[in-house]
């Protein structure tokens, strides 16, 4: 941090001169015995905050817990691993507690604000530091002595409490903002899963439809792992999978699965589970391939563009909760291609739409007979003859394309607000940093300092409080014995 950057009222001071202690904590292994005290670790500190009743404890002879004994006010800081930087301020009341070596802990001499200090360890002018601290180490980390060498800004007491203040409300406003802004992409799936809830349903196309009225359609007990009723409109009906698909197929295994020298750079893409977007897309780079003359030997579940296929081991949580689609269009882009034995394909009908197909498998109605028919598992598997007794509501032609058409809208409107509400989080992320940037410029107590000169001249100063930090740092020294000269008689 570059000393013109600072009000012409502060000084610049390394974290050493400005300590009363750094020093590293105490090396013990976690225990769950009720030992009465707990050790802090890096891994418990998550998100600016500690659970601590998850704090595991440690055995620690009593005579040494006076030296690792965390207080309120500790500042403690990672200085190793992936988090190296990381820090962490106590406050309120806290257990009996020590802290792990791997965790400095920092207290500051009277006359500087440890909550003013806190907040300079979230700039981007203290992450700068602690970058170049650890560059070109191969495990990142800061010991004691370069912490130590950290070049903090001290502007007057006075200035550092105010500054630590404005910093708690505004920084605890972008927080709010973000965290209503990290609750809306929630809300979007939710509201996709009823928009093809009420695509299934009918209610979707009601209005277009002369008889908007419904009947009951009973599934049968011959779909002995779904017995429920549907409500559908009357020129709807119920059907299978079975019956309207013109082919139904698991991929390739056995010995007819392509062995590992049989794998290809470029050639015919075999699809596994890996390719499988969360989105419900393809991911070409992660797609395998294989041989023209491989392709042609799988002839059993050869896909060809507006295939449908889907993962039969299961569903992934966010699947199971009907948050997420489980279902994939074979794009135009693939013009040939296989499967592995853990992807099954639907081929449909000219009675089902294929784009229809898809709204159907990602629908609510669809997981939960997924669910059912694998018992819950994220592991089990669905076969090819329960997948093919899975029952579906299927409207005309027309409407089909009416419901995919408006699905479609309906998306695309959600896709505009999940992409403007991640534009904004990115913006509110950088927010932080641009007032913490401003804070430790002197940017937000610049009028401050106008409306209070005596606050921040003479006795209050910045250059008297290093002063009289230094004078206080002397005195905790301790004195040096003095050696007598040996005199010979």
């Amino acid at each position: 941090m570059q000393s013109q950057l600072l009000p012409a009222n502060w000084q610049l001071a390394n974290l050493g001169e400005i300590s009363s202690d750094i020093s590293y904590g105490y090396t013990a292994s976690a225990t769950s015995e009720p030992t009465g005290v707990k050790l802090l670790r890096i891994t418990d500190i998550q998100n600016n905050t500690v659970n601590w009743p998850n704090v595991p404890n440690c055995k620690i002879e009593p005579e040494k817990v006076g030296k690792y004994r965390l207080k309120p006010s500790d500042l403690v800081f990672a200085r190793t691993g992936a988090t190296v930087g990381k820090s962490y301020l106590l406050k309120g009341e806290i257990p009996e507690s020590v802290y792990a070596s791997y965790l400095i802990r920092v207290r500051c001499l009277e006359g500087v604000s440890i909550e003013f200090l806190a907040n300079y360890f979230q700039s981007p002018y203290y992450w700068r530091q602690i970058t170049d601290f650890s560059a070109g180490i191969g495990q990142p980390n800061v010991n004691g002595t370069k912490l130590k060498n950290l070049s903090v800004p001290v502007p007057p007491l006075a200035e550092q409490k105010v500054i630590a203040d404005k910093l708690d409300t505004l920084l605890a406003q972008v927080e709010n903002t973000k965290a209503r802004l990290e609750r809306i992409p929630q809300i979007l799936k939710r509201f996709r899963q009823s928009v093809l809830a009420a695509a299934v349903s009918g209610r979707l196309t009601e209005e277009c439809r002369d008889k908007p009225h419904s009947k009951s359609n009973s599934v049968e007990s011959d779909f002995d792992f779904l017995k429920q009723t549907v409500l559908l409109p009357e020129s709807w009906r119920l059907a299978t999978l079975g019956e309207i698909s013109e082919k139904i197929q698991d991929g390739n295994y056995g010995g007819d699965y392509p062995k590992e020298h049989e794998w290809q750079e470029k050639g015919i893409p075999f699809i596994t589970g890996t390719a499988l977007g969360s989105s419900g897309n393809i991911i070409k780079d992660k797609l395998r391939h294989i041989s023209p003359d491989k392709h042609s030997a799988l002839k059993k579940a050869q896909i060809k563009p507006g295939d449908i296929i889907f993962p039969n081991r299961g569903a992934r949580d966010s699947q199971k909760n009907g948050l997420d689609p489980i279902s994939y269009l074979i794009p135009d882009s693939i013009t040939d291609g296989n499967i592995n034995p853990q992807i099954t394909l639907i081929r449909t009908s000219r009675e089902v739409s294929n784009l229809y197909l898809k709204v159907f498998m990602d629908s609510s109605l669809f997981l939960s007979q997924h669910k059912v028919a694998t018992g819950g598992s994220a592991l089990a598997f669905i076969n090819l003859s329960k997948t093919k007794k899975i029952a579906l509501p299927v409207p005309p032609l027309e409407e089909q394309t009416e419901i995919v058409r408006r699905v479609d809208q309906l998306f695309a409107h959600a896709d505009r607000i999940e992409q403007q509400v991640n534009n904004a989080l990115a913006r509110v992320n950088n927010l932080t940093q641009s007032i913490l940037a401003k804070a430790f410029q002197g940017e937000l107590t610049e009028q401050w300092r106008k409306d209070n000169p005596e606050l921040i001249s003479g006795e209050n100063s910045a250059e008297a409080l290093l002063e009289r930090i230094k004078a206080e740092r002397a005195a905790m020294k301790p004195a040096k014995k003095s050696r007598q000269k040996r005199t010979t008689a």
